[in-house]
């Protein structure tokens, strides 16, 4: 796409969704947005299954709390170092292409792991899942970059993220269930054939604004009005302008990107924040069975509570956001308040080292996610930073920084179980660096402004 993105820091004409010129407004945006969030949905179904099929896995082939660590980890060392080179593939074909050829080979490599008999085969799928999985919230973030005005782009966000934790909510009784009854190999079958059939309806149905059959003049206007990027049908001799950018991009960009402190401050809260959602992702349920002692129904009972915690907390943060925008607020208030204010309640997770009462410690736990699904707006600001033309890129370093704690998070948790005996140095841990990143927003982001690179 050729046309900038613009930032309008004073929202929105036309906020009641009334018409322009009496012609009432669609909404073939929600489409997409209902698109995205069911991709999300599966995306992190793929990558945190291992985490529910662990406590079977590892008795079954002789994995240790270290070795599960490693594998756990091995995932966001693909998924971190395909993170550019995903968002120039972004950047130079487009949102569409990206994402069905992203869901379709991170589910065939979902579907395999179920197909291995020893460590050596699940770190290579591992290691294919994370470069598939790469360009995944990139998109995410350009399409609603596309099909959002500024004021509602924290909804958007917090409407596709929350997909992260619905599925993992409500779908963990069933697989643990599928497990019990079918072993843990039927987990990895089920959720890769999902997102193999789900990558083909995102081919069939997602559409740029401009091509989409259910968006009206009126919906482009507003969309144009915000900031978004909808670009207007042309004649055939101009056809190759709608055609996705080419980038322009040299490597010393990354550079000078990371010379804006917007950019470095949110890489640094967007760790401390999925630090968190990491433990969620991957030892949660070994915490529950090894260190809490609960039995497999029991555990798929329990596991759903914070992540529908979570899931709330998404919304709320994405809906408080968005209405402080809408009040007036800068958006360095309406922006970092929620993100601010989770990060520092999701350090309560330390808390759960000191109780003893199952019922009071889901309780801690749910607390704690619910308070980072409201800092999960980082991709928010994603697109209000991100220079014009390199969004797709800007999104690949932040995601790159932000996914850092896919890898460290789950290896320093395997070492101290493994050393200790015990997650509660694990805990202290991820209350520890949540607390950091609250700083970072606190003292390092400074104003959210969309970057301009001079050369």
């Amino acid at each position: 796409m050729s046309q900038p993105i613009q930032s309008s820091s004073s929202g929105t004409p036309h906020q009641n969704g009334a018409a322009i010129g009496g012609t009432r407004r669609s909404k073939a945006r929600y489409q997409i947005l209902g698109l995205l969030a069911v991709g999300t949905m599966i995306n992190y179904l793929d990558r945190t299954v291992l985490g529910i099929a662990a406590p079977q896995l590892t008795k079954e082939l002789g994995i240790n709390a270290a070795m599960m660590g490693l594998l756990f980890s091995v995932f966001s060392w693909s998924y971190v170092a395909a993170q550019i080179p995903g968002g120039l593939f972004l950047d130079r074909f487009g949102s569409k292409l990206t994402y069905f050829l992203s869901m379709t080979f991170w589910s065939l490599c979902t579907l395999a792991q179920g197909l291995v008999h020893g460590i050596g085969g699940l770190f290579a799928f591992r290691l294919g899942l994370g470069v598939s999985e790469a360009p995944c919230f990139p998109t995410n973030s350009r399409v609603v970059a596309t099909w959002f005005p500024q004021s509602e782009r924290a909804m958007a966000t917090g409407t596709y993220t929350v997909g992260e934790y619905i599925g993992l909510a409500f779908f963990s009784p069933f697989l643990f269930m599928l497990m019990g009854a079918f072993g843990w190999r039927s987990l990895f079958y089920v959720v890769g054939g999902v997102g193999i059939v789900f990558g083909l309806i995102w081919w069939m149905f997602y559409r740029e604004p401009h091509e989409h059959p259910s968006a009206n003049q009126e919906e482009l206007d507003y969309i144009e009005a915000g900031g978004g990027l909808t670009q207007r049908k042309k004649s055939a001799n101009a056809a190759a302008a709608a055609a996705p950018a080419k980038s322009g991009f040299e490597w010393r960009t990354i550079g000078r990107l990371l010379k804006h402190r917007q950019l470095t401050g949110i890489c640094l809260g967007q760790f401390a924040g999925n630090s968190t959602l990491v433990f969620f992702l991957t030892w949660f349920p070994t915490y529950l069975a090894t260190e809490r002692h609960m039995a497999w129904l029991k555990i798929g009972f329990f596991a759903i509570m914070p992540f529908i915690a979570a899931s709330i907390g998404v919304m709320f943060g994405g809906v408080f956001s968005d209405w402080l925008l809408r009040r007036g607020k800068s958006a360095n208030v309406a922006r970092k308040l929620p993100i601010i204010a989770g990060l520092l309640l999701a350090s309560t997770i330390i808390l759960a080292n000191y109780v003893e009462s199952n019922v009071v410690v889901i309780a801690i736990l749910s607390v704690a996610f619910f308070a980072q699904g409201m800092a999960a707006l980082g991709w928010t600001l994603v697109s209000d930073i991100a220079p014009e033309g390199l969004l797709g890129v800007t999104g690949g370093i932040f995601n790159f920084a932000a996914n850092l704690a896919g890898i460290i998070t789950p290896l320093v948790v395997g070492f101290i179980v493994a050393a200790t005996g015990s997650f509660v140095g694990a805990l202290v841990f991820i209350g520890a660096v949540a607390l950091i990143g609250a700083l970072s927003y606190i003292f390092i982001v400074g104003d959210i402004k969309r970057i301009v690179l001079v050369d």
